[in-house]
């Protein structure tokens, strides 16, 4: 057995647990540790013999005692669930007994941390190695050991502020405790754990008492209370915590609590200023910044890892489960073009005047960059049923945002971002989560420098970006070395605020929504043949938008009516802008029966009815011409060609290696498990299909998405004609680009499944 096994072993064989301070928290983890099964001896210590008592009488103990003499040798691991301030006193108790605390894991559930670790360093000249500082983020105003509840913890974070040279077998028994209890262990310094809590826990509780006793020593008291409304008593609800308990967390965290009632106090004058001032869009701002950070952070809470300013979605949390065969029939309306959705904000924001938007996509990645301007002052209404107001601020009117943007798993947003960014007056940091961080930047911001940007990244040219504010930029001429319409966007943002002339010459047609919407805001964009350009200096008008429905989404739907007999299948108002309709030409290249219905034009942007119609397909070699026309579609593209006769080629793609995952390699293990015959290039791929073959075209299996969505949605579709059922893990992913991917499925006759929570990425190139 190893070090490690042996340490896991140990930490998972039921200890000797003793809680000192048997009330609510001590209580409820108790009565959490019962009612998981835990199999170790529960013993508690407490000053209130009364408490020990009915802890007995619970069932919560198996024996108490209010001297900790009398059960601290015994016990494998203590938890100290006393108020912070009571802490020093205790840990010398316990070094009296046991020197060091050697063979005991000791932890703690104190809502400040650096006071313990200070009075450990003071008892024990250090923090010994086997007290391994936590606590739980839950909690009750009820108190006492009657209130034990053993739900308490389930579902909630516990926060470890373990030391470098922390044991590693205690901090895994402390870590088996909590988890016992359904809780999530999370792991983060001691320092920002003190400055988050103040923030998120210790200032609302300082407000909650504060209003209460203000409002309580007020002459119509008893009408103030009578009369309150709902919300008043859900904000107000914690003022009913323990008093004593919250004058010690108070103390013991001052100097952090009060930088956060600093912080607040000056957000506080602000609104008070614009109240009296009678200033809408003010006001406007910041009650839209605070609902729209309450939902969309809300919608952040599953993480992998405690990180304060961004919370890392699990992408191990949903798994599809889809049947083999079914049907693809009917009308239906994917979501709004995430790319136009991208830029509406961005230019609405900078435009002069109130731009309406409809259609807007309500995913993770749309949100984050309608979140980000709410951050630099730009008011926003919405989004409500897709429907967003945009109150520009003009191109030089954003205001410094107080920390890092959070663009999510968005390139899109980030490289957009940065052209935008480098022509503020302020300096600014781009960050996304863990998927994003490992995503190429530096073809961005070389071209940045070269007009005078200031720009640091991290290793390898990858995010977080810095962008350096204040820095006047030169128009250039680029030729962009790869294909990429977020390249050619973000240099165009950014020659809105050069001097001179920016020229773009793209290799090979790319998607021009952003030259479409700076002409519909009143911005002249010129081209000829490969190359774009504008001058800075100009305006933008507001203007309204409505956003096509997106065919990067709809090209799942495509396929699946292409490859599945019997179908028919209209997806309605869906965008045909020519630089995005690669994926309808390599269809009907292919033999689909596609036809594009009541062709228009809606806010500059080309629009149509798609029908589809089933058809036997064929293999082809796919045009070098199509290949950046249908960058992001080639995952639900090589599905269709896996159920053509004969061979589909595909090179000169090696852009599909630096998405969201490698997506030529993730296509080819897809196809291996599920026995597709293929050949992976370094540029792209051979697949040999089998289209015209009665019965399923291959069979099915277990699949790993990457966490990449448009992975997961292409090998659901590929069930329609699989042999067996189809697994596909980590697709939490879909519902940032795709929310209602599901049900769409469903509704025209998949047989889709889904275990875990339905929270769902997706980009352009």
């Amino acid at each position: 057995m190893t070090d490690a096994e042996a340490t896991t072993a140990r930490a998972e064989a039921p200890p000797g647990l003793l809680i000192v301070g048997l009330g609510l928290i001590g209580g409820s983890l108790a009565a959490g540790l019962r009612a998981s099964g835990f199999g170790g001896r529960i013993t508690a210590c407490d000053p209130d013999a009364g408490e020990l008592r009915r802890g007995l009488d619970m069932g919560l103990i198996d024996a108490g005692s209010t001297r900790l003499a009398e059960l601290a040798p015994a016990a494998d691991v203590i938890v100290l669930a006393v108020p912070v301030l009571a802490m020093e006193g205790l840990l010398a108790e316990l070094d009296a007994l046991n020197p060091g605390l050697k063979g005991q894991a000791v932890t703690d559930v104190g809502s400040t941390k650096a006071t313990v670790r200070d009075a450990a360093r003071r008892v024990f000249g250090r923090v010994p190695p086997t007290l391994v500082l936590g606590h739980p983020i839950a909690g009750s105003e009820k108190s006492g050991v009657a209130a034990a509840d053993p739900e308490l913890y389930a579902g909630h974070n516990v926060l470890l502020t373990p030391e470098a040279d922390t044991d590693a077998e205690a901090l895994a028994r402390v870590r088996a405790l909590w988890q016992a209890c359904g809780a999530r262990v999370l792991e983060m310094d001691v320092e920002r754990h003190d400055a988050v809590l103040a923030q998120t826990s210790h200032l609302p509780h300082l407000l909650a008492f504060s209003l209460v006793d203000t409002l309580a020593r007020q002459d119509a008291r008893l009408d103030i209370f009578r009369y309150a409304a709902g919300g008043f008593r859900d904000f107000t609800r914690i003022a009913g915590s323990d008093p004593v308990m919250w004058r010690d967390i108070f103390t013991a965290n001052r100097d952090a609590v009060l930088a956060s009632l600093d912080d607040f106090e000056a957000g506080l004058a602000r609104l008070r200023a614009a109240v009296e001032a009678g200033d809408g869009d003010a006001m406007l701002a910041a009650f839209g910044r605070a609902s729209h950070a309450r939902r969309y952070f809300e919608s952040l809470l599953n993480k992998t890892s405690y990180q304060t300013e961004y919370a890392m979605q699990s992408q191990s949390q949903v798994t599809y489960r889809v049947r083999p065969g079914g049907s693809a029939r009917g009308r239906v309306r994917v979501p709004g073009d995430k790319s136009i959705s991208h830029r509406s904000i961005m230019l609405g924001a900078l435009a002069e005047g109130v731009t309406t938007v409809t259609g807007f996509l309500e995913g993770e990645d749309s949100l984050a960059t309608l979140q980000a301007f709410r951050e630099m002052g730009v008011a926003i209404e919405g989004p409500s049923q897709g429907r967003v107001v945009i109150h520009g601020v003009g191109l030089h009117g954003l205001k410094a945002p107080s920390g890092p943007i959070y663009v999510g798993n968005s390139g899109t947003a980030m490289r957009l971002f940065a052209g935008l960014l480098a022509g503020q007056s302020f300096t600014s940091e781009l960050a996304g989560d863990d998927s994003l961080t490992k995503r190429p930047m530096n073809r961005v911001a070389e071209p940045l420098r070269a007009m005078g940007a200031l720009i640091d990244t991290a290793e390898g040219g990858r995010p977080p970006l810095t962008i350096h504010g204040g820095t006047p930029l030169a128009g250039l001429y680029y030729d962009m070395p790869v294909a990429s319409a977020q390249v050619k966007s973000c240099l165009l943002l950014a020659g809105l605020y050069a001097e001179g002339e920016t020229r773009v010459r793209e290799p090979a047609p790319t998607r021009d929504h952003t030259e479409r919407m700076l002409g519909g805001f009143g911005y002249p964009v010129a081209r000829d043949g490969d190359t774009c350009w504008l001058e800075g200096g100009r305006r933008l008008t507001a203007s309204p938008i409505d956003v096509p429905a997106d065919i990067s989404s709809a090209a799942f739907f495509m396929v699946a009516a292409a490859i599945t007999p019997g179908s028919d299948l209209t997806l309605e108002h869906v965008g045909i802008n020519p630089t995005r309709t690669g994926v309808i030409n390599v269809l009907k290249l292919m033999g689909a029966d596609l036809e594009l219905i009541d062709e228009r034009e809606v806010g500059g942007e080309p629009v149509a009815e798609v029908r589809v119609r089933y058809a036997p397909l064929t293999g082809i070699d796919i045009p070098a011409e199509q290949v950046a026309l249908a960058i992001d579609e080639f995952p639900a593209l090589f599905i269709a060609a896996a159920n053509a006769a004969g061979t589909t080629r595909l090179r000169g793609a090696a852009e599909l290696r630096v998405k969201e995952s490698d997506r030529l390699a993730a296509m080819a293990d897809g196809f291996a498990t599920i026995g597709v015959e293929h050949s992976l290039h370094d540029d792209g791929i051979d697949i040999v299909g089998r289209g015209g073959a009665e019965g399923p075209s291959y069979g099915g299996g277990r699949i790993d998405s990457l966490g990449d969505h448009r992975i997961a949605m292409a090998f659901a579709v590929a069930a329609l004609r699989a042999g067996e059922e189809v697994v596909i893990d980590n697709c939490a992913n879909v519902a940032t680009s795709f929310p209602n991917f599901t049900e769409l499925a469903r509704r025209i006759g998949m047989g889709l499944e889904v275990q875990g929570p339905e929270t769902e990425s997706h980009h352009e190139p």
